[in-house]
């Protein structure tokens, strides 16, 4: 099993940034999925997080402003992030609790981060 995110950059302050987090491999299903984020000298926080019926919930500092989002056919899960200020620059890493097709065992993976830096 794997993720792959992307879609990190460099943008300027009130700009949009999508970032994109696709699973493969041996998977029988997927649970939650979510968003964390690493600012330098900071610890992983958690910025949004979606069920598989869809429910969401979003730290504090970006409510309003991002959203994530799920394609489910294929596998990916997204965030969409407008509005966005300095404070969000920090490396993004995508998660989900995946249930291996083979064995029926489930564990969270992390994908491997995708830089985001908010800056003029």
């Amino acid at each position: 099993v794997q993720l792959q995110a992307s879609g990190g950059g460099l943008v300027q302050p009130g700009g949009s940034l999508r970032l994109s987090c696709a699973a493969s491999g041996n998977i029988f299903s997927i649970n939650t999925r979510a968003w964390y984020r690493q600012a330098p000298g900071k610890q992983r926080e958690l910025v949004a997080a979606i069920t598989s019926g869809g429910s969401t919930n979003y730290a504090d500092s970006v409510k309003g402003r991002f959203t994530i989002s799920k394609d489910n056919a294929k596998n990916t899960v997204y965030l969409q992030m407008n509005s966005l200020i300095p404070e969000d620059t920090a490396v993004y890493f995508c998660n989900a609790y995946i249930v291996v097709l083979s064995s029926h065992v489930g564990r969270s993976y992390w994908g491997q981060g995708t830089l985001v830096t908010v800056s003029s």
